[in-house]
């Protein structure tokens, strides 16, 4: 009876084996290597005509970003740039299937602004300082690590790591010349209804809100005791060849010490300036390694459990995780896309999107955002 157990072994190995072999890692600097959709089925006129969609819808927004990002969020009171902007270019994006490039179009080695992409990178970064023991679990309080007054009071001291991740912390003050009751204010009340509100429980309510997302980099900053666009760095975007291209900025004014030494805090997205600057193809490589459950080649860079945890809906919103927006049945669900499906969304039209089930990863830039559920319908149509 051992015998089969032993053959049925053989063959599952043989068979990760020959499918890692057909999975596709660029090389720093390689062209980034291209099959022909037909090679894996996929139809090549309708894919023709998703990327024809995506050049068509550029976001209507000006290519000034700074004009676009005070036009955006005019109705927030006191708002303003703080930090770095940049001019954008017009639509680019790529569609990898098992890694290769099976569409691709645009300055794609352009680095270009990335909004709350950028959240999707700061989350990671709170994962590999789970995996590395930085911190012992996402359900401690923050105030056990940071204990400086950010995380002080009856209420601040109750919001975990976790409740951070998922954006339903609720936490009140002001951080950089950001006040955290003004930064997307409710459609209706005002000013002393905003900031005199009623504090909701940390974990019970989910509110999109950058100030509270920049006071999670400046709480993971102080836990790795270096900038984190260093750790990231370091730990992961070296490590699957990306470009020396990206920048990730904070506001001018966002400095803290830490050991003596002066280092810049960044932000988890730049509706305020600051952020994350990439291109395409260094977004691409990080959506593959999520899609190969945080592994580079046969390099584990983070850790299967983080990408699970990351990706498991919250109480207050089954379509978000730990940053990364999920296409469960919920408010942001696309009908007939699969439930395993997730991305990482900018303001802008910029998007990573990973899809398991095909084993697709789509970057997308300046692409209107009320068009990305019809995009991605017809790029399922183009792969039956």
């Amino acid at each position: 009876m051992k015998y089969p157990t032993i053959i049925l072994f053989y063959l599952f190995s043989l068979g990760t084996l020959f499918a890692q072999e057909d999975y596709y890692f660029p090389e720093r600097n390689e062209v980034w290597e291209i099959k022909a959709p037909s090679a894996f089925k996929i139809d090549e006129r309708k894919l023709q005509e998703v990327v024809d969609f995506a050049r068509r819808n550029e976001y209507s927004g000006s290519r000034d970003l700074r004009i676009a990002i005070l036009k955006g969020f005019e109705r927030e009171p006191f708002h303003e740039v703080l930090g770095p902007t940049k001019k954008r270019g017009g639509p680019a994006g790529m569609i990898l299937k098992n890694g290769y490039a099976i569409a691709q179009w645009g300055e794609t080695k352009r680095v270009d602004m990335t909004f709350s992409v950028t959240k999707s990178f700061l989350s990671t970064v709170a994962g590999l300082a789970v995996d590395q023991g930085i911190i012992a679990e996402t359900s401690d309080r923050v105030v056990n690590y940071i204990w400086d007054g950010t995380f002080d009071g009856e209420h601040n001291g109750k919001i975990t790591w976790e409740h951070l991740l998922q954006q339903n912390s609720d936490w009140s003050g002001e951080l950089w010349g950001g006040k955290d009751w003004a930064d997307r204010p409710p459609r209706e009340g005002g000013l002393d209804d905003w900031k005199f509100r009623k504090l909701n429980e940390p974990g019970t309510v989910m509110e999109y809100n950058d100030v509270r997302v920049n006071v999670l980099a400046y709480a993971l900053t102080h836990v790795w005791r270096k900038p984190l666009p260093m750790v990231l760095k370091e730990n992961l975007m070296d490590k699957i060849s990306a470009s020396t291209t990206w920048r990730w900025h904070g506001y001018y004014d966002a400095w803290t010490e830490i050991d003596g030494v002066q280092m810049k805090s960044v932000t988890g997205g730049g509706h305020s300036g600051a952020g994350m600057f990439i291109s395409t193809e260094d977004m691409a490589r990080f959506g593959l390694v999520f899609l190969n459950k945080g592994k580079w080649k046969d390099r584990q860079l983070i850790s299967r459990d983080w990408i699970k945890r990351a990706l498991e809906p919250s109480k207050p919103n089954v379509n978000y995780g730990f940053m990364w927006w999920l296409n469960k049945k919920g408010d942001r669900h696309w009908e007939g896309l699969s439930e395993n499906l997730y991305y990482a969304a900018g303001f802008g039209g910029n998007y990573i999107v990973v899809d398991d089930d095909n084993d697709l990863v789509v970057v997308t830039r300046w692409l209107e955002p009320s068009k990305l559920g019809e995009f991605m319908t017809m790029l399922n149509t183009a792969l039956k």
